[in-house]
């Protein structure tokens, strides 16, 4: 029996001793990426909003005020939102990084509305996201995003 119990000690402080890296910056724009996924299905804007630059700007011509305002649109039009993000690579180098990805996003527009197997809304999209550190933290600088199977524009 302290046999076992020896063990059991032993492989606890050997798993949390080899368990107790520390995260990567690559890990650290993964838990933003994270962040607003569930922030967005939580309908979070401020956690959403405190995850983007002042200084964001798009090629779309958006910036920090449009996609704040756009985030509230689609929060409105949707009253159920889920995020589904996958298939992420990430690469920092010198305070910058980029993720791309792909989400799926869906939404319905009637909280009343009976429980349906398919959504109201239904689009899978690729996403290209440029993040800066500031103070410490990694922001969204840019973003582009295209429906899968249109046309690249990324």
């Amino acid at each position: 029996m302290r046999t076992i119990i020896l063990c059991s000690i032993l492989s606890l402080v050997f798993a949390s001793s080899f368990g107790c890296q520390k995260d990567t910056e690559q890990d650290r724009v993964k838990n933003v990426i994270i962040a607003v996924q569930k922030a967005a299905e939580a309908k979070d804007f401020k956690t959403i909003t405190g995850n983007i630059s002042t200084s964001y700007s798009d090629r779309q011509g958006n910036n920090y005020g449009a996609i704040s305002r756009l985030v509230l649109a689609y929060f409105y039009q949707y009253p159920k939102i889920s995020v589904h993000v996958a298939n992420i690579t990430i690469t920092v180098q010198n305070g910058s990084a980029n993720a791309r990805f792909e989400a799926i996003l869906t939404g319905k527009t009637s909280p009343e509305s009976p429980p349906t197997v398919l959504p109201e809304t239904l689009g899978a999209y690729a996403f290209d996201v440029a993040f800066r550190k500031e103070s410490g933290e990694w922001k969204v600088l840019s973003a582009q995003w295209h429906r899968i199977g249109e046309p690249d524009k990324l």
